[in-house]
């Protein structure tokens, strides 16, 4: 179809995985599941309904006369009626229980807390498989040194593998947001009109406990362990706020990475893959523009930014429910889940096919470390006898020389040439330059990167070593 919108979340970006559980068929098929569900549990607490009519029920469970229902919506305008209706059809001995005490919210309602967990469950997965692809980077690139940089300027160096640490500490804190907003889901359960139980009390003839039993054993039988206790006639939209800002969460680091990532291929240090075929543009051919890591960025702002969207919903939901979060959440929720979810494949293949150039990180480290080897210069220029007030003054006289030939002469940084030629170092350009090893300025990284694979990162993967081993499903 070349003549109606076609969103790029679908055709561009999301898995088909993702897009699945986000479709109509996932949605009408999870109506059923539960229909069948809330009979099963009303015949178990003793309403009369047959085994018949259950096992009915459970035989057209997934196929889903869509027609029907797509008839019968355009005459009566509801959703969930249609669908009750065209369920009916396929099941005539069970028509009448069908949604027997429920409200809309019920099928509603539940459905979403029942996708936004599936769909949480492959964020999940897609986020642990970045996190094994960052790891291995972290470990093969620990002991290549390389500038840090604060302001982004040259700064104490560090390692390529512990500057890997950084983006995976970020995943790592995003994990830990994810597992606490899936693991305290649960269902809205059956709860009525106003979330009072007002219409299965009096299915249960008055009976209180078996209300309270009816949201236990249809969450059991969801796969939840619990309901809600009190809700409106919704689940407090407070819930897709939960959700859409773990997305957000882990929206902001993959940007922080990709920012990272774009700025060192401008520095040739570090470049994200780049197909044979590629064109990087239309007009300057030689270019190799860093344009996954630009898609990864410009999907993360379209996250952070529907934070806003069930936020307002939230707010602005009146007593026990209003209609206006609908068409929202139609919206932002999977919309969401659609761009982290693309967001995350981009992020995998970038990071599985990172291209180091160590030689360009090497040139770029030896021309400022003499500036940060003056302090190592300096100490063993005193161990020699000399002062170390004067000497403080001098390096800090001829690394301002040293910086005004490289800025304003464009020269090689000949800092330590001024050092050996000035008595008061008493130190040759020969024994200077055995200063100018890298890995004596990186510190602790190469150990801290070890540290932190061996105890936070390596414990997470063992414990998901069943969901390991996914390939980004991505167009390039």
């Amino acid at each position: 179809m070349n003549d109606r919108y076609v969103s790029p979340l679908s055709e561009r970006y999301a898995s088909r995985e993702m897009q699945y559980i986000f479709s109509p068929d996932m949605k009408f098929r999870t109506w059923r599941r539960l229909w069948i569900a809330l009979a099963e549990t009303e015949k178990e607490l003793g309403l009369p309904i047959t085994e018949e009519q259950i096992k009915e029920l459970k035989s057209h469970a997934d196929d889903i006369n869509y027609e029907v229902a797509k008839e019968r919506e355009r005459l009566v305008r509801h959703d969930v009626m249609s669908h009750v209706y065209a369920y009916g059809q396929q099941c005539p001995e069970a028509k009448g229980i069908i949604h027997l005490g429920a409200t809309s919210c019920y099928v509603g309602d539940n459905t979403d807390i029942i996708i936004m967990k599936e769909a949480l469950k492959l964020v999940r997965k897609k986020l642990i498989n970045v996190m094994a692809e960052l790891s291995k980077f972290a470990d093969q690139y620990k002991n290549q040194p390389t500038l840090a940089f604060t302001h982004f300027q040259p700064a104490q160096p560090t390692t390529v593998g512990k500057r890997a640490t950084l983006w995976l500490q970020e995943l790592c804190l995003d994990l830990e947001d994810l597992d606490h907003v899936m693991n305290s889901l649960k269902l809205l359960g059956s709860k009525g009109t106003t979330g009072t139980q007002a219409s299965f009390l009096e299915l249960f003839d008055g009976d209180h406990e078996k209300c309270r039993q009816a949201d236990q054993m249809i969450a059991e039988k969801m796969g939840f362990a619990e309901c809600y206790p009190v809700s409106g006639q919704t689940y407090s939209r407070k819930i897709d706020t939960k959700v859409v800002n773990v997305l957000a969460g882990i929206a902001q680091s993959a940007h922080k990475f990709s920012n990272d990532i774009r700025l060192l291929q401008h520095l040739k240090e570090v470049e994200e893959p780049f197909e044979k075929t590629q064109i990087g543009s239309s007009a300057m051919a030689y270019k190799r523009n860093p344009m996954r890591s630009e898609r990864i960025a410009s999907l993360a702002n379209y996250v952070m930014a529907d934070v806003m969207n069930p936020m307002l919903v939230a707010a602005t939901q009146w007593f026990e429910r209003t209609l206006d979060d609908s068409a929202n959440k139609r919206l932002s929720v999977p919309e969401g889940f659609l761009a982290v979810d693309g967001i995350l494949d981009l992020y995998l293949n970038v990071v599985d096919g990172l291209v180091v150039y160590p030689k360009v990180i090497e040139k770029h480290l030896m021309a400022e470390l003499p500036f940060m080897a003056t302090e190592n210069i300096m100490m063993d220029a005193v161990k020699a006898g000399g002062d170390r007030q004067e000497l403080h003054e001098k390096i800090r006289t001829l690394s301002m020389e040293a910086g005004r030939n490289v800025k304003e002469l464009g020269k090689d940084n000949n800092l330590l040439a001024l050092i050996a030629a000035d008595p008061a170092f008493g130190l040759t350009l020969e024994e200077l330059n055995k200063t100018m090893e890298p890995l004596r300025y990186v510190g602790r990284a190469p150990k801290q990167v070890e540290e932190f694979l061996s105890q936070v990162i390596n414990p997470i993967l063992n414990d998901n070593k069943d969901i390991l081993g996914m390939t980004a499903e991505i167009n390039v």
